[in-house]
């Protein structure tokens, strides 16, 4: 099993220009440079996958847009462990053979689920919800971010989410 340590991800969302964001997602051993397109819910997208992955899901997926490119998420969990696998694509409906994996980690479930939070709190702290909302085109992801949260903390505890 993997560490929960706090260190293990890094992620940070920039907003670049009205509806588009530079995403960064980096471990110990390797970094990665996305981009994502508000053509999609690709931060609710994200969060939502992320806290799928709280809950006990086996296997789930999020996409980024970038406009034709994509960058897919795709999650396994086995016990408290998580490997993370992100394929860049030309195309987003391409099958997942078709991607180029730039970056993959095995992390402990409570370390994403950390990083993708922090992520999205910065974010908050950074744009305030209207500023996001000005850059991004759509409204700051509140509701999944609570509902990760609260996952989060329950995951920790050993409650039922």
């Amino acid at each position: 099993m993997t560490s929960p340590d706090d260190s293990d991800m890094r992620m940070t969302w920039s907003l670049d220009g009205h509806g588009w964001a530079d995403c960064t997602v980096e471990d110990r051993r390797a970094k990665a440079d996305l981009t994502a397109s508000y053509i999609t819910s690709a931060p609710e997208d994200l969060l939502t996958a992320v806290s799928r992955l709280v809950v006990g899901e086996s296997e789930t997926r999020a996409q980024f847009e970038a406009e034709p490119t994509a960058y897919r998420w795709i999650f396994y969990r086995q016990g408290d462990d998580v490997w993370i696998r992100i394929l860049e694509l030309e195309d987003g409906s391409d099958h997942d053979n078709k991607g180029t994996e730039i970056w993959t980690s095995q992390l402990h479930v409570d370390a994403v689920a950390r990083a993708v939070i922090r992520c999205f709190e910065e974010v908050a702290r950074t744009y305030g919800e209207s500023g996001y909302r000005g850059k991004w085109g759509e409204h700051f992801p509140r509701t999944e971010l609570e509902a990760l949260r609260r996952l989060g903390a329950a995951h920790q505890r050993g409650d039922d989410a």
